[in-house]
């Protein structure tokens, strides 16, 4: 790690002073606060998950609800919320979503080998909570992909460190809350890890089939949300997925064409990811750009696809700016993420019913961004299961070149 006085990175990675650390409390904090007493049950997203739990301790079927989309052993782990009443939830839910978001840059920063009480570290969360409209939007609603913000970057810290099966419980147990990150299961098919891969499937598939049993419904999944999923056919949903298998339809599009376009460059990220794994290069960046070009390839197919979910690849990739040659040094990163300034008025997606639109925008250019940089040429060599855990110690080392524009 460079630490000298005359660039950048030297400054970036040292110790913040407290008016830094007061300015992330005050804004962590008013995004908690606002949500508190906007919300009466501590955000819509959550509440569903809750009530669904609330129907099953009653004797019904969670998946009664059709916006209930998660696997059955997500209504157990909300069991204990449905217990508490909905006082509590309003100001613990949104510090639970908040602590996810913070602990997940937390991790990202030690994949890097950031210090955590680094100005970086500091200024980096308080620009993404402040700056980055996603985050804000997340708390609001306490989605659980908050769970998925903090399982991906402490997966790949634990696969950094040789800790692959441990790192594959993490992704099934953030599975087993939410299939955000079944993509990354495609990172252990690369790196030729079996353990880890089979622990990835068979936490969330014993979790799930156990629940399931708990349920009166116990394939209400499979009948109802599957189907529900794949049709996609929800008018409200519709209106906030970004994904162009979604948006392009409503610009005219047919919609087979548009669902054939959103597979073309699905499969061209994937492709871009496991280019970006054979190159081999720093561990970090080769897990976390990996990793982040496979679920942006899965965002833009997957239906739905929301502007939050952005926090599971945005944190990581931001993490890694003090890295000579990272994705986040190159400028159309954050051209990328223009869209997304909470300030910034665009006139034909300014409606909320158009927000799709500006979300759309900035998922494609983040995954194209993402891709290029992923499938740039460079020396290509085979994977190396015994390496895992080396460091090289001139190949790891955070330096302030890269790429010109910074």
């Amino acid at each position: 790690m460079n630490t000298g006085k005359g660039d950048i990175s030297g400054w970036l990675v040292r110790r913040a002073s407290w008016h830094l650390w007061a300015v992330l409390a005050l804004v962590l904090g008013g995004a908690v606060v606002r949500t508190a007493r906007v919300t009466s049950d501590g955000g819509m997203d959550n509440a569903i998950v809750v009530r669904a739990a609330r129907t099953w301790l009653a004797g019904g079927s969670p998946y009664d609800d059709p916006h209930f989309l998660y696997l059955p052993s997500a209504v157990l782990a909300a069991a204990p919320q449905a217990l508490l009443p909905v006082s509590v939830l309003r100001g613990l839910v949104p510090v639970a979503v908040s602590g996810c978001l913070v602990l997940g840059w937390g991790c990202a920063l030690r994949l890097y080998g950031v210090p955590p009480r680094s100005r970086f570290a500091v200024l980096g969360l308080t620009a993404l909570a402040a700056g980055f409209a996603p985050f804000g939007h997340l708390v609001q609603l306490a989605n659980w992909t908050a769970t998925a913000a903090l399982a991906l970057p402490l997966a790949l810290l634990l696969a950094g460190r040789g800790r692959w099966t441990a790192a594959g419980v993490v992704l099934g147990a953030a599975v087993a809350l939410k299939p955000l990150l079944a993509p990354v299961a495609l990172l252990l098919v690369f790196a030729r890890r079996p353990r880890a891969l089979a622990a990835l499937t068979l936490v969330p598939a014993v979790t799930s089939v156990g629940s399931a049993l708990l349920l009166p419904d116990p394939l209400g999944f499979v009948t109802r949300t599957l189907p529900f999923l794949l049709r996609g056919d929800d008018g409200f949903v519709r209106l906030y997925e970004a994904s162009p298998a979604a948006v392009l339809p409503r610009l005219g599009v047919p919609e087979a064409v548009a669902q054939g376009v959103a597979l073309l460059l699905c499969a061209a990220g994937v492709g871009c990811a496991y280019l970006r794994w054979r190159r081999g290069g720093p561990e970090p960046l080769r897990l976390a750009e990996t990793a982040a070009g496979l679920m942006l390839s899965a965002f833009l197919v997957s239906r739905p696809s929301y502007d939050h979910y952005l926090l599971v690849v945005v944190p990581l990739l931001l993490a890694g700016l003090p890295y000579a040659g990272s994705a986040a040094r190159t400028p159309w990163f954050w051209l990328s993420l223009a869209p997304q300034l909470p300030g910034l008025a665009l006139p034909y997606p300014e409606p909320s019913q158009r927000r799709a639109f500006r979300d759309a925008l900035t998922l494609l250019a983040l995954a194209v961004t993402v891709a290029r940089h992923n499938a740039r040429p460079g020396p290509l060599r085979a994977p190396d299961p015994s390496a895992a855990g080396r460091v090289d110690p001139g190949a790891g080392r955070l330096s302030p070149g890269g790429d010109p524009a910074f």
